[in-house]
């Protein structure tokens, strides 16, 4: 009754204002739509047929900030979108948004009368989207509470999370699980929080909406996490492909301006193993923002040493755990050429030939270099302890630079 209603009041305003209205949630996500009065643009067509705004068009108008709007705006045209100038009106109850009504206006020609006609639609659209909301919000909370569950600490806890998936029908049983957390790094604090927490909905809802029945989107305090089941497990390219959808879902968002970081769990049999997946996704989530090399993006079963380094508490992963062997080469190589040198023949596991080929040197000077580290760092590369030691210490250097 109340979709027939909001379809209704929706119509009305549009031959009131003979323009095209649209009608959408504040994830962008279409709910209803006026017939055409001839200003149809590229966009709204298929936004209609396809039910469907795409991802560019919606992260246009959020970058615009209208999560944050209390009063009309203008949403600019953006002709590589086929999208001309709209008038955008946030439709809010006590300050929480319910949807966004959209009226083309390519010329800006909409008067403040009309305007306020938008505002008195709103607020009658606002009463039936709110009992609507309620529901919605219900849901997404009992589903995000049994994801928490499912993932946490607790094995009561975790059967009743299933259980709740169960139940609510957005998840099944299959033979492997994967968990994906998604965060962003805001390091200047320039972010709302509810701009955080909208974008990173958008993202893991968006994925988990086209695998129905496979996976669950939640957002728990501030990280995004997917959880997904799989008949077959995935490969690493497929985690990583859609990883990196989850992240460029982010950014047409909230724009390239916030990194987001993304770390992937191990492939694990089943949903009883899925709190192991989500704590693998996490140190996964450390080395996405600390490790340099990884761009963003960490698989946990690419993580090698990084893996055991990672669950090192915060506080402890500093300058402090790298060995004073290792500190001295360090004052005394201010280029660096010795400890790349140190850091390939590790990598290496202390074979000169592959070393020298690595790093394009005649064996001799390979030589020269690795003599000058041991008599600098005061160690015998030949003791398969030192090694180990100063290859931990090159990736805590690493991770704590």
């Amino acid at each position: 009754m109340a979709e027939r209603q909001v379809q209704h009041l929706v119509d009305t305003l549009a031959e009131r204002l003979g323009r095209s209205v649209v009608l959408d949630d504040p994830e962008v996500n279409l709910l209803a739509a006026s017939r055409h009065f001839g200003d149809a643009d590229d966009q709204r067509v298929r936004a209609v047929l396809q039910r469907d705004v795409g991802g560019s068009a919606i992260g246009h108008i959020l970058a615009q900030g209208v999560a944050r709007w209390t009063r009309p705006g203008v949403i600019p045209a953006r002709p590589d979108l086929g999208m001309v100038q709209r008038l955008c009106h946030p439709i809010r109850w006590q300050g929480q948004l319910l949807g966004l009504l959209l009226i083309i206006d390519a010329d800006g020609s909409v008067s403040e009368e009309e305007t306020e006609e938008v505002v008195r639609a709103g607020h009658e659209i606002g009463a039936l989207l709110l009992g609507e909301q309620l529901g919605q919000d219900d849901r997404r909370r009992e589903q995000e509470s049994a994801v928490a569950d499912l993932l946490g600490v607790d094995p009561g806890r975790r059967e009743a999370g299933v259980r709740a998936l169960d139940r609510l029908g957005t998840l099944r049983h299959a033979a492997s699980v994967t968990v994906t957390g998604l965060e962003l790094d805001d390091r200047d604090g320039a972010l709302e929080a509810t701009e955080s927490t909208l974008a990173l909905r958008i993202a893991t809802a968006s994925v988990a909406r086209s695998r129905a029945g496979f996976a669950a989107g939640a957002v728990l305090g501030s990280r995004g996490v997917l959880l997904q089941t799989w008949d077959r497990a995935p490969t690493p390219e497929r985690l990583r492909d859609q990883a990196t959808e989850l992240r460029d879902a982010v950014g047409r968002v909230l724009g390239e301006q916030v990194r987001t970081v993304a770390g992937v769990g191990r492939v694990r049999p089943g949903l009883d193993e899925a709190h192991r997946a989500y704590d693998e996704a996490l140190v996964a989530l450390r080395a996405a923002r600390r490790a340099p090399g990884l761009d963003g993006l960490a698989l946990a079963d690419e993580l090698g040493p990084l893996d055991v380094l990672l669950r090192v508490p915060e506080s402890e992963l500093t300058l402090a755990l790298v060995p004073d062997e290792l500190r001295r080469l360090q004052a005394r190589d201010p280029q660096g050429r010795l400890v790349e040198t140190l850091r390939a023949y590790l990598d290496h596991a202390g074979s000169s030939p592959a070393t020298a080929e690595a790093l394009h040197l005649h064996r001799t000077s390979l030589y020269y270099r690795l003599e000058r580290i041991e008599e600098i760092a005061g160690v015998d590369l030949a003791d398969g302890r030192t090694r180990l030691l100063l290859h931990l210490g090159l990736h805590v250097l690493d991770l704590v630079s």
